[in-house]
């Protein structure tokens, strides 16, 4: 099956501003994270304020990433609706790493229990490479897919550390066996 490239953009120096831009969209979200545990604290507790936060800051930025970080691939062509949903789905493992960094450090840091925002940035960090691939990869992208099975075909096509699997070469072992034989 020959695998196509959908996904906008397609260079390096694309992907690098659409990552710095995602990289500050995601220090806005941090601020609202951190604000929102900062507000909810007292009335509502710790941990319950970091799950709340989460989806307050997440929100924001699938917003911010809508219209700024992938304006050129993903603003017309789905409902918005169902692309925060889906933002949120494909960012749940994210989701896992971010908070469990947060609780993880909670649980063994006395000091991020006092000072949350050393936990929220801890966890920031932890989802945003992961956060920046599925959302590429999955949200916000040129091509919506247009069957069940282009969608996994699309959910599984990420690669591992930036790398992917060459395009198939056409074989041309077959071409010069041909023009060897009409000499002869």
């Amino acid at each position: 099956m020959r695998r196509s490239r959908i996904f906008y953009p397609r260079s390096r120096p694309e992907i690098i501003d659409q990552f710095l831009r995602f990289g500050t969209v995601g220090a806005l979200g941090f601020l609202v994270d951190w604000g929102t545990v900062s507000l909810l604290r007292t009335p509502i507790g710790l941990i319950a304020a970091t799950l709340v936060a989460y989806f307050v800051a997440a929100t924001g930025n699938w917003c911010l990433n809508r219209f700024w970080t992938f304006r050129l691939s993903a603003a017309e062509n789905q409902h918005m609706i169902l692309q925060w949903l889906r933002f949120l789905l494909a960012n749940s493992f994210g989701f896992l790493l971010n908070r469990g960094m947060v609780f993880l450090l909670y649980a063994t840091v006395p000091l991020t229990t006092h000072h949350p925002g050393l936990a929220l940035a801890a966890g920031a960090l932890c989802g945003m490479v992961a956060n920046f691939n599925l959302s590429r990869r999955l949200v916000f992208r040129a091509h919506t897919p247009e069957t069940p099975l282009e969608l996994v075909q699309m959910a599984v096509e990420i690669p591992a550390a930036g790398l992917s699997a060459p395009e198939p070469s056409p074989d041309l072992c077959g071409l010069q066996d041909d023009r060897h034989n009409r000499h002869d």
